[in-house]
């Protein structure tokens, strides 16, 4: 790697929302020039997300991997077209959408596992898109997991202002997360988190958890199972506290920045407090994998693509995570 710098893929997203166009004004900021960039995606893609933003970039085009030189340069444009030229519209969910995303993830996957690429960060994706394009996982974290033969436990962390939060369980009725809510379970995300922010930069996480009930003290998972795993977490040299009250949690470890990161048991009570404070900054991390994959939180946004009104704040800070993991985690 010349002059140490990590490889970092950047995909573009739903070709159809405000992917291209964040990717498109992302290239032209000074932080991509501290890695080598690899853009992965179709090049009429790309052109219509620079049309949109009014930006150009000098990306030098290749049809494969090895024909990358980083001596020549920091920025290519993997071209992944293979000879169609598809016209996407713009704020509309499509089989032909979600293939082009499937093609450009898998590729960058694959080159991760042969650690030709050390971070991945992409533009947002649409679910319906990606199942419409033969997608069979619940979420892209499942796939990403699965293709990168991930058999440790893993979980997503959304960011806001470099405050983490991870949680014991997520996309699941609530009335079947007190069955989750044990020992086992609420160590590992306190483990994975601790872990994932030392790779941020930070020596000692100060690792809040969240109570499951009202004042922490309206039932039995409070002392049966969340504080013997934050005992457990300090037997191991974790800085876990807790746990804390859901309704004040965030009160008291950000904006009271009392803590850096905050684990919950179910996916509301984390949420709820990081997108009040936070909807239009959010960075999600996916936790667990063998390389850093982050995107900005916000969805494709179909209402405002094409209208040059997406915010980049998400996507820079999305990109600055996975440059520190990375190098971090290379050095």
């Amino acid at each position: 790697m010349p002059q140490n710098k990590i490889n970092i893929a950047l995909l573009l997203g739903d070709p159809s929302g405000i992917g291209p166009e964040l990717v498109s004004k992302l290239l032209t900021e000074r932080i991509t020039d501290k890695a080598n960039i690899v853009v992965i995606g179709e090049k009429n893609i790309l052109e219509g997300g620079n049309k949109i933003s009014g930006n150009s970039q000098n990306l030098k085009y290749v049809d494969n991997f090895d024909e990358i030189n980083f001596d020549e340069g920091n920025k290519f444009f993997l071209d992944i077209s293979k000879g169609k030229n598809h016209n996407y519209k713009l704020s509309e969910c499509s089989k032909e959408s979600g293939e082009s995303v499937l093609s450009a993830l898998n590729l960058a996957l694959e080159l991760a596992k042969e650690n030709k690429i050390h971070a991945i960060n992409f533009g947002p994706f649409n679910k319906t898109s990606l199942k419409l394009g033969g997608n069979k996982y619940s979420d892209e974290l499942h796939l990403m997991a699965e293709k990168l033969d991930v058999k440790n436990f893993f979980c997503e962390f959304n960011v806001i202002d470099n405050f983490w939060t991870a949680r014991v369980t997520s996309h699941i009725p609530i009335k079947e997360v007190p069955d989750h809510v044990k020992k086992e379970k609420i160590i590992k995300p306190i483990k994975l988190i601790n872990e994932a922010m030392k790779l941020n930069g930070i020596d000692s996480p100060r690792v809040a958890v969240q109570a499951l009930n009202p004042h922490a003290e309206f039932g039995t998972e409070e002392k049966d199972e969340i504080i013997p795993a934050i005992e457990e977490a300090k037997k191991l040299g974790i800085n876990a506290d807790g746990p804390l009250p859901c309704d004040t949690s965030f009160i008291t470890a950000y904006k009271n920045k009392n803590h850096d990161c905050i684990v919950g048991m179910y996916h509301d009570a984390l949420q709820s407090g990081l997108k009040a404070f936070g909807f239009d900054r959010g960075v999600t991390v996916q936790g667990g994998l063998p390389v850093p994959i982050t995107t900005p939180a916000h969805g494709t946004a179909f209402d405002i693509a094409g209208k040059n009104e997406a915010n980049l704040e998400p996507t820079l800070n999305s990109f600055k995570i996975a440059l520190t993991m990375a190098e971090n985690k290379n050095k």
